[in-house]
């Protein structure tokens, strides 16, 4: 008789890969002396360099509470890696944008990205990761509808 095993759930294998990237991202950010930035501060720090993203995209992409948002720019301004600035054409917008500090900091980020994609490119084949893209976007569609239904119901 043949044994068959259990293949791991989806949920049990996303936990176990979550921390891959971030791992990877806190290691390298305290190698290169950025051992302060807080929690959420290398997606707004990375995406802010790597994409040239508007903190305000990045801070959406986050799913936080405006109140939560506000805390992390406040921390990255105090951090030294983002400016804060009223803007000069509408006193009631501010702007915000990256230090040297920061724009550095965002440079780490993407070359620990970096490493964790290629590491993960010899592991499987590019149809596979493309495969993995087109699945976890399909889960990130999933969420914001169900998000959608719940507001709506």
């Amino acid at each position: 008789m043949t044994e068959v095993i259990a293949q791991p759930s989806i949920p049990a294998l996303m936990r176990a890969a979550r921390g891959s990237y971030a791992q990877a991202i806190t290691r390298d950010l305290v190698a290169a002396g950025f051992e302060d930035v807080p929690r959420s501060g290398p997606f707004v720090l990375g995406g802010m360099v790597n994409w040239g993203t508007s903190v305000a995209d990045m801070v959406d992409g986050l799913g936080v509470t405006r109140q939560a948002a506000s805390q992390l720019i406040d921390i990255l301004v105090l951090r030294g890696y983002l400016t804060r600035e009223t803007n000069a054409d509408d006193r009631r917008r501010i702007t915000v944008g990256l230090t040297p500090r920061g724009e550095a900091a965002g440079r780490v980020v993407t070359v620990a990205i970096g490493s964790v994609d290629r590491e993960l490119a010899r592991r499987i084949t590019a149809r596979q990761i493309a495969g993995l893209r087109t699945g976890l976007q399909a889960l990130a569609d999933i969420k914001v509808d169900q998000s959608r239904k719940a507001t709506h119901s």
